[in-house]
């Protein structure tokens, strides 16, 4: 009986399909900026780093950048998301891919996607926009690999006001 009852669940579970596994509908941003987090660690390029706060700002070379970090906006602006499966319009041209959102509830607005003519990513422009009652924000971001990356930001915080951040790092030869 013992036997029979482990056949019969090894015939079972033999029989059950694999998991599927999941399919990217659109860029897989969040993926590629964590592999150039790590790629970027293990490199550890100089970068002349610029960061600004409304008017002050402030430049200094640095080696030891903690990249996920660094790159963190970027990877939070994924737009593969299961509810989101049908949410951006895609234009694809001469190497350029754009992902712009048909419901303007989302973020992330619009990905814009340079790759050279074997495919690899040349540059990355990410629109973001936040707004509500209290609080509107909006993001601009450019990523050239091992060239430049930038951040603008621009919020206003009902009680608090306007601000705007500018982040830019250089990588140096």
């Amino acid at each position: 009986m013992r036997c029979s009852l482990f056949l019969l669940v090894l015939i079972l579970s033999a029989c059950s399909a694999p998991p599927e596994k999941e399919i990217n509908s659109y860029v897989d941003i969040a993926g590629f900026f964590e592999a150039e987090a790590v790629r970027l660690d293990q490199a550890n390029p100089e970068v002349k780093k610029t960061v600004a706060r409304n008017d002050a700002t402030e430049t200094r070379t640095v080696r030891d950048v903690n990249w996920k970090t660094e790159l963190s906006l970027f990877a939070e602006s994924d737009i593969n998301k299961p509810a989101w499966r049908d949410s951006y319009r895609v234009t694809k041209k001469d190497g350029n891919v754009t992902y712009v959102a048909t419901d303007t509830t989302l973020k992330t607005r619009e990905i814009n996607i340079t790759k050279d003519s074997l495919g690899k990513i040349r540059e990355i422009k990410i629109k973001n926009q936040t707004n509500n009652m209290l609080y509107s924000s909006s993001e601009q971001l450019l990523y050239v690999p091992d060239s430049v990356y930038q951040i603008n930001k621009q919020q206003h915080v009902v009680i608090v006001g306007e601000n705007r951040y500018f982040v830019k790092g250089l990588f140096t030869p």
